[in-house]
């Protein structure tokens, strides 16, 4: 019986350790794969770093960070308060960068080599491809994948491993319940080209960025004959949104065609009628927006990294939706923007094709009837 039990102990431990095994090597796994990450990430002179632990415990020696933003002092507040609940032992100042001539007057001083109190900045689109010879080169990408950075992959530019995508701007058709049925609405992009909108029937911002971020995947010629086609219908030209929806909102017009969603529902927030409706039409026009990153010459390069990450996390992106509102990113799962995303089709704008915008923006501009056909008179609104 001794025997017996001896054996049974002995079969018990071989099998034991059978199953024990793996698991040291499922542990001893991602050891390897980190090593290799960073080998990769610095054959493309990236760095990369193995832990968060290592990430936290460098930005508690940094102990401070300074962030120019894009959002507002409602949205960057109430942030940086949730941030410093989470690293109480970092200071943080942030102040708003917004307007396209404090953009480049800011890009120019980066390129002069005069940029030293600030960590973590926007980046504007449209001098995107300026930005990263002047970047921090953590790789971000890299370390997402790995799980050192909790930041969802598609939020990261891939061409450039540094840039990470805080919200999305979706377009959507914006109306009037009351000055035009629903099912009046168009159901496709294509709808608006149809004879009952001819001849001041809708709105249309002279600023084309949905049309453009249908380029990469319907093409450019296919979406310079759309906005000529869109401008022969005579609509009514507009610059700029909160404006315009208030008056849609308050029945002075019926429609607007490819309207930002977050700028739709902060108006339909405050319209008591509850007359702001929208609809969502495929394939629907996604603008990764709010592109932030590191300056290379940041003084607090860690704690910028947690701030960066931070912002793109569940709690981030919640503070993000209340107070923008409504604008976190399409890869944020669980954010309004990606429930409201899910199942569609849509066309996002990447990283790789804000590159190549400033060629697509000069061509829709010259090329496109949609913006020839706009006149003093179009524009007298005042909007």
């Amino acid at each position: 019986m001794k025997r017996r039990s001896l054996t049974k102990i002995i079969a018990f431990l071989a099998l034991f350790g059978s199953c024990f095994a793996p698991m040291q090597a499922r542990t001893a796994a991602p050891g390897s794969n980190l090593a290799k990450a960073r080998q990769e990430a610095e054959a493309k002179q990236y760095t990369f770093l193995d832990s968060h632990d290592e990430i936290v415990a460098k930005a508690k020696a940094e102990g401070r960070l300074r962030v120019l933003s894009s959002f507002d002092a409602e949205t960057y507040r109430p942030m940086i308060n949730a941030f410093r609940q989470k690293y109480p032992f970092l200071k943080v100042q942030a102040e708003q960068i917004t307007g396209t001539e404090a953009d480049q007057r800011f890009l120019l001083e980066i390129k002069a080599g005069t940029v030293r109190q600030w960590d973590a900045f926007s980046l504007t689109s449209e001098f995107y491809k300026d930005y990263p010879p002047y970047l921090k080169k953590f790789d971000f990408l890299g370390m997402a994948k790995h799980g050192v950075l909790q930041i969802p992959a598609g939020m990261i530019d891939p061409d450039n491993r540094n840039i990470v995508a805080l919200t999305s701007s979706v377009s959507i058709i914006a109306y009037n319940k009351s000055r035009i049925a629903p099912e009046k609405v168009p159901d496709t992009w294509e709808g608006f080209l149809k004879p009952e909108f001819k001849g001041r029937k809708f709105l249309v911002d002279v600023r084309p960025h949905p049309y453009r971020t249908m380029v990469p995947a319907m093409g450019l010629d296919w979406v310079l004959d759309y906005c000529r086609k869109l401008a022969a219908q005579e609509p009514i030209w507009v610059r700029g949104q909160t404006r315009v929806l208030t008056s849609l909102a308050a029945g002075e017009y019926a429609i607007f065609a490819a309207v930002n969603y977050h700028s739709t529902m902060g108006v339909a927030k405050k319209d008591p009628l509850g007359n702001l409706q929208v609809k969502v039409v495929e394939p629907v026009p996604v603008r990764l927006s709010a592109t932030e990153a590191i300056l290379n010459g940041a003084q607090h390069p860690h704690a910028a990294l947690l701030w960066l990450e931070f912002q793109a996390s569940p709690d981030g992106q919640k503070i993000i939706d209340e107070y923008e509102p409504v604008k976190s990113s399409v890869y944020s799962s669980g954010s309004v923007v990606e429930r409201l995303m899910r199942g569609k089709n849509w066309q996002r704008w990447t990283g790789k094709t804000m590159q190549s915008r400033a060629t697509w923006w000069k061509r829709s501009w010259q090329l496109s009837a949609f913006l020839e056909k706009i006149s003093d008179a179009d524009l007298s609104l005042g909007f």
